[in-house]
């Protein structure tokens, strides 16, 4: 439970400060078994994570090899192997560029979303604890920013600088930062005044210890469930821009890219396409689920 200080109060340095913060990370993971709803999309990502790092052995071919084109899922070829989702119009199996696109996924969308975060937590931070002139142009430059619709943002950039696995997370990164700047601002702006950062200050603290020790492990749980949100729709702008063609260079096995090059015979050949969109629906709703989840835990808080 918070205590605020009333008027006039000091705070006494010596207080043990434990119970005046509110609940941490490793509290509201343990509460996760408490919802069906977060432990559904915890084991929807955590497959997707499984099948990522033991793609080499769960693939039955190579995600480039060209084998039969166009042969229909549960069709063997004429050497006997059988291809359980089907070939794309180049011969690829499609179960095996699905495996391996899983890979481009979860390296590259945490990886975007934690460089948005470093980004956004950082400026944040600064905005909410320092205010004046700081804040203002923190606050401006992300208004600059965020006034442009994202997914022209990150064409812009893509086509000025080419596609690649670094563009790609510097996109994501300009894209998003700025709007995890302005929640980190207002959660920094509602814990500055507590009392526990009021006891550091007293202690003589200096302003980053504050605002790294004290007020940031305080506003995780909304972070928490904005990550996962974010992650979510990270994904859906890695298989956006792959559609776009501004994802990973072909052969790379990419969901999006997948959904592109074969979009032409969707009507005859719907399973080169269905199956990449559903393995991104998929993920996207595991990391929604999992937002939902902890959204009810932190209420239950």
């Amino acid at each position: 439970m918070t205590v605020a200080l009333g008027e006039g109060q000091e705070p006494d340095p010596g207080v043990s400060q434990a119970s005046l913060r509110g609940p941490g990370v490793l509290e509201r993971i343990v509460l996760l078994r408490e919802s069906p709803i977060a432990i559904l999309g915890l084991c929807i990502i955590l497959f997707w994570v499984a099948v990522a790092i033991l793609a080499p052995l769960l693939a039955p071919f190579s995600p480039t090899a060209t084998i039969q084109p166009m042969a229909p899922p549960w069709s063997r070829g004429a050497g006997g192997q059988l291809f359980v989702l089907g070939t794309d119009q180049l011969g690829r199996d499609v179960l095996s560029r699905i495996i391996f696109g899983a890979r481009t996924v979860l390296i590259y969308a945490p990886a975007a979303t934690a460089s948005a975060y470093v980004v956004g937590v950082a400026a944040g931070l600064l905005a909410g604890y320092r205010q004046g002139w700081i804040d203002e142009l923190l606050s401006r430059a992300s208004d600059l920013v965020l006034a442009f619709p994202a997914l022209v943002l990150y064409i812009v950039i893509i086509e000025k600088f080419g596609a690649s696995s670094l563009n790609i997370i510097v996109a994501v990164t300009l894209a998003s930062g700025p709007a995890v700047m302005r929640i980190v601002r207002g959660l920094v702006l509602d814990v500055r005044g507590r009392a526990f950062v009021a006891a550091a200050q007293v202690r003589g603290e200096s302003p980053w210890y504050i605002m790294l020790a004290e007020i940031l492990p305080n506003t995780t749980g909304p972070l928490l469930v904005d990550a996962c949100l974010r992650l979510g729709y990270v994904t859906v702008t890695i298989g956006t821009l792959g559609f776009l063609g501004l994802g990973l260079p072909p052969p790379a096995p990419d969901w999006g890219g997948m959904i592109n090059e074969t979009r032409q015979f969707a009507m005859i050949y719907p399973h080169m396409v269905v199956f990449p969109c559903l393995a991104i629906s998929s993920l996207v709703l595991g990391f929604n689920l999992l937002a939902d989840g902890l959204g009810d835990i932190g209420k239950r808080l």
